[in-house]
Formats: structure tokens, sequence, C-alpha cells
């Protein structure tokens, strides 16, 4: 067994779905999500045994492109992330109905193939084709099952296509001249071209700008709340759980090693736009009245701290910034969930409208707790270890950068747990708050299960991403 076999898993699933009817389709769609987190548990073991599950084929001659997946501990770690999320998400959704369901379930599975593709291609331009058919499917499924105003929502979701896919026409031209060089887009060939440091510098801007919008690092973060906002909450699970790390998990494989020089030389500029994003994503949180928004917000903020992890260009830094990616990736699917039970049960997403949730359910009121507190880093949580890390990396670069991004546990507990009691607390809403589902509890305690037990034991994480960590920054060390 090779890694296409996940691909084809996810392909085939998201035909399936969409022919199996809208009855059948959110069952279907979960059962080909399952067997796609086997095959990638499987691919794992046989990985950890030494056994070769990376492929490469020539596809096409002139230009000479190849389908080329590498599986190194790196993008086994995201393709497990993409793996696990996906059922969740899927299976968090069975409390609504949607209109053409078939569609709606088919592009879940096509997005988290295309996805897959993103983080295991070794090939430039079929990394790049990936990176681009992921945008495809989040679209319609915003533009499509969105909530509030459609003239809105249209509005918001074009925005969002036309951002990234300006962005990623810079790659595009990026690969092109690269090739040249190389003669091929292989990222084994990629890495061997020798580039001028004024070269570097424009393939460096050239990367930036398609992954700063992607994950998003300010002043590049504008469409984000709104589409957060906007989108079903599938589609922001989908967006902040998973596809934002399509674009710090590149800074570490593609841009980072193609132009080190670049790296090396504006290391502070861009650790210093990661930290602002910590900053200002945690201020905005602050001032905002509707909970999916906030949380939006938030999450500008941690993934400001983790691209700047990326940029220490340390072995601590990279490796902190990769546990935080995995950890921010269930912390914020299950805080979105959270976010989508109260909504049903209220109909609301102003904050101001919440309240006295835990007389009624105090089992959701423990799990949400949970949840907030994770994501503000409490000791013996996952995004602990993830955020300790990447502080440390940054104050063995400068002592200031650490203070500074440290702002964004202390910014984080104040608004996070303001959140929770305003929400949670306080006087009861006139509406009746039922206690979780059967569906939703197991959702919520697969999420809590993954961030308390690598919170207390990430070392199966670090020993799988550190190796090919440790080859990148060979790589970066050359030059």
């Amino acid at each position: 067994m090779n890694v296409s076999t996940i691909l084809i898993i996810l392909l085939i699933g998201a035909f399936a779905t969409y022919f199996s009817g809208d009855k059948l389709a959110s069952k279907v769609a979960l059962l080909f999500s399952l067997a796609a987190l086997g095959c990638s548990i499987v691919l794992l073991n046989n990985f950890s045994a030494g056994e070769n599950i990376s492929v490469i084929n020539s596809w096409i001659t002139q230009p000479k492109i190849s389908f080329a997946l590498n599986a190194d501990g790196l993008g086994l770690a995201m393709v497990l992330l993409t793996a696990a999320l996906t059922p969740i998400i899927i299976f968090s959704s069975f409390g609504n109905e949607y209109k053409n369901a078939k569609g709606f379930y088919a592009l879940i599975l096509f997005m988290a193939f295309a996805m897959t593709g993103t983080f295991l291609a070794a090939d430039g331009l079929l990394y790049y084709i990936f990176w681009e058919l992921a945008l495809i499917p989040i679209y319609f499924i915003a533009l499509i099952w969105g909530n509030g105003d459609a003239e809105e929502r249209r509005k918001a979701v074009v925005k969002f296509f036309i951002y990234t896919l300006a962005g990623s026409l810079f790659m595009l031209t990026a690969f092109i001249y690269l090739y040249q060089k190389a003669g091929s887009f292989l990222i084994e060939d990629l890495y061997k071209v020798e580039l001028s440091a004024c070269e570097q510098f424009w393939i460096f801007l050239a990367f930036f700008l398609a992954y700063a919008i992607k994950i998003p690092i300010i002043p590049f973060h504008t469409w984000q709340a709104n589409v957060y906002q906007k989108a079903p909450t599938v589609g922001t699970m989908l967006l902040s759980g998973i596809m934002l790390k399509m674009g710090l998990y590149s800074v570490i494989r593609w841009q980072l090693p193609l132009a080190p020089i670049a790296a090396k030389e504006y290391m502070y500029i861009f650790i210093g736009l990661g930290i602002a994003g910590v900053i200002y994503g945690s201020i905005v949180a602050l001032r905002q009245k509707d909970l999916k928004k906030l949380l939006a917000y938030s999450s500008l903020a941690h993934v400001g701290l983790i691209a700047a992890g990326c940029y220490t260009l340390t072995l601590d830094g990279l490796r902190g910034a990769v546990l935080q990616m995995i950890a921010h990736g269930f912390v914020v699917v299950g805080l979105f969930f959270a976010a989508e039970v109260i909504y049903r049960r209220f109909e609301t997403r102003e904050i101001g409208e919440m309240g006295g949730i835990r007389t009624q359910s105090p089992k959701f009121t423990s799990m949400f707790l949970i949840l907030v507190l994770a994501s503000v880093a409490l000791p013996s949580t996952f995004n602990f270890v993830g955020e300790f890390t990447v502080l440390y990396s940054l104050s063995q670069i400068n002592i200031w950068f650490a203070i500074l991004g440290g702002t964004t546990i202390i910014l984080g507990a104040y608004y996070m747990l303001r959140m929770f009691q305003h929400v949670m607390l306080g006087e009861t809403n006139s509406k009746t708050f039922a206690d979780v589902s059967l569906n939703e509890g197991i959702s919520f305690a697969v999420i809590i299960a993954v961030l308390l037990f690598f919170g207390f034991y990430p070392k199966p994480i670090t020993d799988l991403i550190t190796p090919s960590l440790e080859t990148i920054l060979q790589v970066i060390n050359k030059n």
C-alpha cells in the first residue's frame, strides 16, 4: 500500500456520496472518511516499520511533471490531522438538515481529497493543482449552504476566492521560474537550485503572498472573519481546522527551503508580522459580540503565533509550530462545533442573547469549559505543548518576541473566559437548552480525548515529525 490509496478512497467516496442520494449521503460520506482514517493509520504503521510508501511516476514529459507523493513524518502528520478531523466534522453535522445533502457531503470529501494531496505532493505543479482544487469545494459550501443574507454571503465568498486565487498566481509564477532553473518540478530538484539573494527575495515574496492570504497573516486577513461567519459551521471547521494549515505547512515545506537566504535575512520582519497578528487578533476578539466572529479572531491570533514559530528557522520553532497546528486544528473545530450546538438551541450567535446554559446542561458546560481552557493553553492540554515550544524558540531569537507572543495566552484567557461567563453563566435565556445528544457528545468526547492525551504525551507526534524537520533545516542551513 502507498499513499495514493488514501487519495483514491476520498475521491471515490466523493463520487459515491453524490450518487448515493440525499438520504444516505451523510452516512456514506462518514463511512468513506472513516475508511480514509483507517488507511492513514495503516500507512503510518507501514512508514514506522521502514516501508517506502511514497509514490513517484512520470506524468507529463513536456514540461517535465511527475505524479510524486512524498510521505515523510511531516506530511503524514498533516494527513492524519485531515483524516481524523474529516469524520468528526461530518459526524458533527448530523444534527443539521441540508438541501441537496449529496452535493454538500460530496464536496466535503472532495475538499479532504485536495487538502490531503497538498500535504503529500512532492512535485511543484502537482502541489499547485491540489492547492487550487481545495479552493473550489469550500467556495460552493460557503456560497450555497452559508448563513445570513445571500448578497452579503456572496460578497464575502467572492472576496475570499479572488484573494486566494490572486495570491496563488504569484506562487505559480515562482514555480515556473524555478522550473526553468531546475528543468523539473520535483521538490528534491527544486531544493538543489542555486539562486542569488535577489532571486531568492522574489521567490520568497511570491510564496509569502500565497501563504499569507491562506493562513492568514495580517494585513492579508481581511477576508477571514466574514467568511468564517457566513460559512456554515462545517465550512468554518474545514477552513480553520485544516485548510489554513495548508499555508503553514507550505511555509515549512516549500518557502523556507527554496529561499533560505531571504528567510534568514528577513526573519525579524516575518516574525514581527506573525506576532502583530497575535496582538491584533486578540484585541479585536475582545470587541466581538458574535460568537463565531470572536472565535475567528481568536484563530487569527493563534495562527499568528504559529507563523512566527515557522519563521524562527530553529528546530524548536518548527516543531512547536507543527504541534500547535495539530492542536489548534482539534480545539478550533471543537469550539466552532460548540457554537453550532448553541445555535441549534437558541437560534442566535449573539453573545448578549445567551446565558444560563450551565444550569440546564452541565455536561455541555463541562465539555465547553475544557475546550476553552485548551484554547488558552492550560498546562496538560495539547495547545500548551505547542505554544510553550514556539515561545521558547522565539526567546532564542529575541526575548521580546517571546514576551509579545505570550500575550496570546494572557489576552486569550481574558476574552475566552469572559465569553464563557456571558454564554454559559448569568441569567437563563428564555429558550430551553436541551442537553447534548449522543452524536454531539461523541464528537466532543473524541476531540477532548485527543487534546488531553497529547497534552500529557506528545512524544508520538514529536518523534514522527522531528526527522523531517531536521532534514528541512539541513537544506536551509546549506546556504
